[in-house]
């Protein structure tokens, strides 16, 4: 049996390390070191620990290497304006879902994405969206995810001159 827990604000760097995984994992090498990792860090122990309950992180130890995470599955909450479709508004928003490498087809991301599941259910979270890699695409879809109708579009401002 895998044991899953909700990660706490003592967990951000293993978190942080496992996104460079993802992200390395994505881009084809894992990013260099630099500002979005202590950023990323800050952000995790503030929201961690914080009472108001909007962001949840569900680990899996290593299971060989104590101290070190082998995954991770995060999600946030947000409260939008209700619709026909989501009265409440709450819309749930799953990323950074990651298996170190070592780890990997062992059922530790589907484990920590389940926790994360039961975390939106708990709270009354009945929309959740996420962007999906090929490589979780089966896992997500064999979850209940859909695609879903309408086109994404994002526009990126620049960073204002420091």
């Amino acid at each position: 049996m895998i044991k899953v827990r909700r990660a706490g604000p003592g967990d951000a760097a293993e978190i942080v390390r496992l996104r460079g995984v993802m992200l390395a994992s994505i881009g084809g090498a894992e990013p260099p070191p630099g500002p979005w990792q202590p950023a990323a860090r800050e952000v995790l122990r503030e929201r961690l620990a914080d009472p108001a309950d909007v962001m949840a992180v569900f680990v899996v130890d290593a299971p060989d290497r104590p101290g070190l995470l082998a995954a991770c599955a995060t999600g946030t909450v947000e409260r939008r304006l209700g619709g026909p479709g989501n009265p409440s508004g709450l819309t749930g928003y799953v990323f950074n879902v990651v298996t170190d490498p070592g780890y990997r087809r062992r059922g530790y991301s589907r484990a920590c994405l389940t926790g994360l599941l039961d975390w939106y259910r708990d709270r009354g979270v009945l929309k959740i969206d996420l962007r999906a890699s090929a490589e979780g695409e089966g896992l997500y879809r064999s979850l209940g995810f859909r695609d879903t109708p309408g086109p994404t579009l994002r526009l990126s401002l620049p960073a204002p001159p420091s």
